[in-house]
């Protein structure tokens, strides 16, 4: 019978005290470790196969790693991940980093120590090398925008092609100066940049003398926990920094819930929509339908992400074998379509 494997068994193999490896299996008091030495205590705690106690009586569950709910958006992928996942016997589990890419470093850490059976982002992951190490040993599936790099399983959006399909509206009803608002543009929010790069190509190709100027609302890390209204706000700011510009006729949003903010600021500044401004917003999150809002958006199908997402993570955790070498990385893109209301039509006569 092979010997049990001892919390001093991994404090001789790593070098660290048996009190450190019990703190860190147990996930107390992470701060006072090094992140090189959390990882060498979980990275021999997995090759020599020890289980704590806790782990013995878990059940199967699926951790979900989300920017935030406040966004619909993420709550439509979060449902969709539950759904499926119940129905196939597992609990799920959802984390909220609002962005904070240490934030989401502590989390990975945790899961690896509570050996979760499967990992989901709903955002593309800001770790993404420890993203990848952990997809390792436990499977990891993102849903986010494409991006080649990430060397994991993704449900993906081509928002550069979102972009292209709400400029190409706006020209077509014959708008030339629009405006893009977006709360942070910076590498964390690579769907916020590719976007508005979707956007100023098309004018570029379709519409050289036309324009897409950028206001761009920062926002720092601790709003984003503390402001749940944060996009709605952020909005309304931007939509009266707009109205500065009297050559621009139509607004993109960078989501929808930034659209809605822009449009309580057009409304409160005696704007209409679409007669004085046309409106576009991504996302197609379900408020958009609403009869006062009608705001032409984007669809993604997002209400098939979150199911599709487990499917690709239940074929991982339930894989026999996983050679890292041959196993290979599943992309599924799933098309945008333009979804036109009430809040876009010609621009206005400039006066």
């Amino acid at each position: 019978m092979a010997k049990k494997v001892t919390l001093k068994d991994i404090a001789q193999k790593t070098g660290v005290t048996a009190a450190s490896v019990s703190m860190i299996l147990n996930g107390k008091e992470l701060s006072r470790f090094t992140p090189e030495t959390v990882s060498r205590v979980l990275a021999a705690a997995r090759e020599m196969q020890y289980v704590t106690p806790a782990e013995k009586h878990t059940p199967k569950q699926i951790a979900i790693i989300s920017p935030s709910v406040n966004n619909p958006y993420h709550t439509t992928i979060i449902m969709g991940i539950e759904r499926a996942a119940l129905s196939s016997g597992y609990l799920t589990a959802t984390y909220n980093t609002y962005w904070n890419p240490q934030t989401e470093l502590v989390l990975l850490q945790q899961l690896e120590m509570r050996r979760v059976a499967g990992i989901i982002y709903v955002m593309n992951p800001l770790q993404v090398e420890k993203a990848r190490e952990v997809d390792g040993h436990i499977p990891v599936v993102a849903v986010g925008d494409i991006v080649s790099h990430l060397g994991i399983d993704t449900v993906d959006v081509n928002n550069f092609r979102a972009g292209e399909i709400v400029a190409k509206h706006l020209i077509d009803l014959g708008h030339k100066h629009i405006a893009y608002l977006t709360t942070s543009l910076n590498d964390h929010h690579i769907a916020r940049v590719r976007r508005c790069e979707g956007l100023q190509d098309t004018f570029r190709r379709l519409c050289p003398e036309g324009s897409v100027t950028v206001f761009c609302k920062e926002n720092e890390l601790e709003q984003e926990l503390q402001s749940p209204d944060i996009e709605l706000e952020s909005g309304k700011e931007l939509a009266k920094a707009c109205l500065t510009h009297p050559e621009i006729t139509g607004i993109v949003a960078i989501n929808d819930m930034v659209g809605f903010g822009v449009l309580d600021g057009l409304l409160e500044a005696g704007m209409r929509v679409p007669e004085d401004y046309s409106l576009c917003g991504f996302d197609n999150v379900f408020p958009t339908g609403f009869q006062r809002m009608q705001m032409t958006t984007v669809d993604h199908g997002t209400i098939y992400h979150g199911a599709r997402a487990f499917h690709l993570l239940k074929d991982k955790m339930e894989a026999t074998e996983r050679p890292a070498a041959a196993y290979p990385i599943t992309r599924v893109e799933y098309r945008s379509k333009l979804v036109q209301r009430g809040s876009t039509a010609p621009p206005r006569t400039q006066k």
